[in-house]
């Protein structure tokens, strides 16, 4: 019974129009002007700041020019190898002694440059058009290192030239000696196919681990010297390695490209 009474009770006065009404607790008014900094802020971020972001792409450190193959354009049996793996012959310097059925031969290198690889040895028999070394185009030992990159082929135009590029070297502990320092000094303007690219580092293998996945687009990046390191070039860490770096080492770099604002990812 005296729960029919309330309710009846209710019934008479249902609106209670002399009770304060309670729009919003002081908690609700505090989170929403939490919510409402927040959303501010971050407008103003994304319409202000600036996110950096990295590409990464394999590479090789070589010389400007590349490297070519040698090959034998006599067939028959190596009588003796002229030069050494690391020497530095000029152009049309001896090679190799080749003894054929017309004769000793002299096998000659092409352009001037650094014998890398050396495959022929005294006693095997080669044949015409066998590869015989692998030669690094240079004229001077102190011709400066580059690393040549190779980016997937959708990614070159996002590279702007003179964008600073971290190198990690496979020989060079990264922990203990840091980052080699370059800038790009070029980017291709076509995909490279796997026949150009081991034209120009002269080694098939090579272009075909970087076309592995597709095409890609060379991209030259010019090392920082320095006269304060072993090496001769700048690194993360302040004294580098204490030895030097060679070429046809593979590396890993990070490229540092333009800064964006965040409201550019969602603007067309």
């Amino acid at each position: 019974m005296q729960f029919r009474q309330q309710a009846l009770s209710k019934l008479q006065s249902p609106e209670e129009l002399d009770l304060p009404v309670r729009f919003a607790r002081p908690q609700g008014r505090l989170v929403l002007a939490v919510t409402l900094a927040v959303v501010i802020a971050a407008a103003f971020w994304a319409f202000t700041g600036s996110v950096t972001s990295r590409l990464s792409a394999p590479g090789i450190l070589t010389r400007a020019e590349g490297s070519y193959l040698l090959q034998s354009p006599y067939a028959g049996q190596v009588t003796g190898v002229l030069a050494e793996e690391g020497q530095l012959l000029a152009a049309g310097a001896p090679l190799l002694r080749v003894s054929t059925d017309r004769g000793d031969r002299t096998v000659h290198v092409v352009a001037a440059g650094r014998v890398t690889s050396l495959v022929a040895r005294t006693g095997a028999v080669v044949t015409t058009g066998a590869d015989v070394a692998t030669v690094e185009r240079m004229t001077k030992p102190d011709d400066p290192l580059v690393a040549v990159l190779y980016v997937p082929g959708g990614s070159g135009g996002s590279i702007p030239v003179g964008a600073s590029v971290d190198l990690s070297v496979q020989s060079v502990p990264r922990e203990k000696f840091g980052v080699l320092r370059g800038r790009v000094q070029a980017v291709g303007r076509a995909p490279q196919t796997a026949a150009q690219i081991g034209g120009f580092l002269g080694d098939n293998r090579l272009a075909d681990r970087f076309t592995r996945q597709g095409d890609p687009v060379a991209v030259l990046v010019r090392l920082e010297p320095s006269a304060a390191t072993k090496s001769g070039y700048s690194w993360s860490v302040a004294s580098g390695p204490p030895y030097a770096v060679d070429s046809t080492t593979p590396v890993t770099a990070a490229v540092h490209l333009a800064d964006q604002r965040p409201v550019d990812w969602l603007l067309p």
